[in-house]
């Protein structure tokens, strides 16, 4: 009897570990599709997101446009010139333009060396400081894990050790599960 229970509380086990994942995953993009969609109040389910994509992709046409790209520029201009708004537009811009922008930030991972016996995996996000008069240091970004969040740290250049032989998008599924996902190599 106890053998016979052992036995279905592991496949009810190995069960949730495939179930739990799945359903959650479907769930977070569910309820994410139905914020997109719910933006647009349209009676029709899934025109709300439609009519989103093709006003985004068009403003992406237009903003790439010889004629209308200096329309663009000007109203970056003018909010660049709103104290507050300036702040909040130009950090949203910078992460957004990070991971799909010409300026991908997060694509150097790195370990960093903070004591003798513990390192940390980063991104690079700046690798010349000479602005803030630190040629020594890089700006290292630390996610944190199970967490869309991280810090940013100065750190010495001769403790960064730039990975090779990982791509970006595994370091960061590695860093955000905090450190249960497969860490793939090249």
């Amino acid at each position: 009897m106890a053998f016979a229970y052992k036995r279905i509380l592991r496949y009810f086990f190995r069960g949730l570990l495939f179930v739990v994942p799945i359903a959650l995953t479907v769930y977070v993009i569910l309820l994410f599709i139905q914020f997109l969609d719910g933006i647009l109040p349209i009676p029709v389910p899934g025109l709300g997101i439609l009519i989103m994509l093709a006003f985004i992709t068009f403003v992406g046409y237009l903003a790439g446009m010889f004629i209308t790209r200096p329309l663009f520029e000007e109203f970056e201009r003018w909010v660049f010139k709103i104290p507050l708004v300036n702040i909040l537009y130009t950090s949203i811009k910078d992460l957004m333009s990070a991971f799909v922008g010409d300026k991908k930030k997060f694509n150097t991972p790195v370990i960093v060396k903070l004591s003798e016996n513990v390192s940390r995996l980063g991104f690079i996000t700046q690798d010349n400081l000479t602005v803030l008069q630190e040629e020594d240091l890089v700006a290292i970004y630390f996610p944190h894990s199970y967490n869309f969040s991280g810090n940013l740290f100065l750190v010495p250049r001769e403790n960064v050790r730039i990975l090779k032989n990982v791509k970006s998008a595994d370091v960061m599924k590695f860093i955000v599960s905090g450190g249960v996902s497969h860490l793939g190599q090249d």
